[in-house]
């Protein structure tokens, strides 16, 4: 498992400047003979860990441990192909990145490939690698994996160690990984998340309105498969609201990221691209009493979501509410994606629990994604309904 530098075509701009970095995995095991890749907020022993931003790479020290999550991939047999492009610690939906570009959507030329784990997603659809980790907070494997046309997956909070992972917002941080298919999305599960329960679950519930939340065209895509894979019913997954959901999400998660980083910030001063300056402002802006106004109202949501979710239930959601986003996007209409992907993502992220997406062919031939959200715990029966309806 010694790592070796050589040079490779990367024709999306999905890999970190330089030189790709190979590290072979064991001679056998589950994932022999596939290749990943791995989010640049994940420590790999010998890598600088760069997050994204230049002064983050010059003011933090190369690891000398890998993450559980990537020595687990590795004693599986399976080899490591190099380092991912990100957005700025994270902390966008998009995959625009100001200091290292934004990684080309291999699906859907000409639209950005959703972030904040943009490279291992246009690295998975490129066919670069057979599958990547990522980091999901408020949709960061998800919506990349939507955009892109490849099925992705969100555990369990907690489900993968976070160990040697850049924070952000712990509460709602996770590993997830994306893969070329369904087949290899349960495989790397079956590694990361080990056995578990792999009874899938025995009703689907309708969302209607998260679907709500979608392009008409969009809805009406993922109605049509939805009904193949056999809904039983309809429910609203917002008790109070998609808006209030958004702005839970928007406060608590931030508050976390501001005491996660603002010591580093107000330390370092770092550069930050301009939208990426102004949310950590806009962080830096919550106070306790607003952490104390919104977290009472997230943990209504999760025991909500608990009682749903008991018996076999399961949730069908859009992942995001359209097709990927042109890059030429007015400021005007990236805020309103914002307000409804976030709340989109946090109807697993407020409560910690599994959501795997799946892709669906939308309005023009552009990729959807399709998603099913468990119970905690549910990780290894999402996977295996995922590898079935696929």
């Amino acid at each position: 498992m010694n790592p070796a530098t050589a040079s490779f075509d990367d024709p999306v701009g999905a890999f970190v400047p330089g030189g790709r970095t190979i590290v072979s995995g064991a001679a056998d095991g589950p994932l022999a003979g596939l290749t990943f890749a791995v989010k640049d907020l994940i420590d790999v022993a010998g890598l600088p860990t760069g997050a994204g931003n230049p002064d983050w790479l010059r003011t933090h020290r190369i690891p000398q441990r890998s993450a559980p999550a990537v020595d687990q991939l590795l004693q599986a047999g399976a080899t490591l192909a190099g380092k991912t492009v990100t957005d700025e610690l994270a902390f966008s939906l998009e995959g625009a990145n100001a200091h290292y570009g934004t990684p080309l959507n291999p699906a859907a030329p000409g639209r950005i490939p959703g972030g904040s784990s943009s490279g291992s997603a246009a690295a998975v659809a490129a066919g670069l690698v057979d599958f990547a980790l990522g980091t999901d907070t408020g949709g960061s494997v998800r919506v990349p994996a939507a955009f892109c046309g490849i099925p992705g997956f969100r555990p369990s909070h907690g489900r993968v160690s976070l160990e040697g992972v850049v924070p952000f917002a712990p509460s709602y941080d996770t590993v997830g990984w994306m893969a070329r298919d369904a087949e290899t999305l349960w495989r790397v599960g079956r590694v990361l998340v080990g056995p578990g329960d792999a009874s899938p679950p025995n009703r689907l519930l309708w969302a209607r309105d998260a679907f709500s939340l979608c392009d008409a065209g969009v809805a009406a895509a993922a109605r049509a498969v939805a009904e193949a894979w056999g809904i039983d019913g309809e429910i609203d997954a917002f008790e109070r609201g998609a808006e209030s959901a958004f702005g839970c999400y928007r406060v608590l998660q931030g508050a976390e990221i501001w005491s996660t980083h603002g010591a580093w910030i107000r330390s370092f001063r770092p550069r930050f691209g301009e939208a990426i300056a102004a949310r950590f402002a806009d962080a830096a802006t919550i106070t306790d009493a607003d952490i104390a106004t919104w977290r009472p109202a997230r943990q209504a949501m999760g025991k909500r979501l608990e009682a749903i979710l008991a018996d076999g239930v399961a949730l069908v959601l859009p992942t995001a509410p359209g097709q990927a986003l042109p890059l030429d996007i007015s400021a005007e209409d990236l805020g309103d994606f914002y307000g409804r992907a976030l709340a989109l993502g946090a109807i697993a992220g407020h409560a910690g629990l599994p959501q795997v997406t799946l892709p669906v062919t939308g309005p023009g031939g552009l990729p959807i994604g399709l998603s099913i959200v468990g119970k905690s715990g549910s990780d290894v029966a999402l996977l295996s309904l995922a590898r079935r309806v696929s």
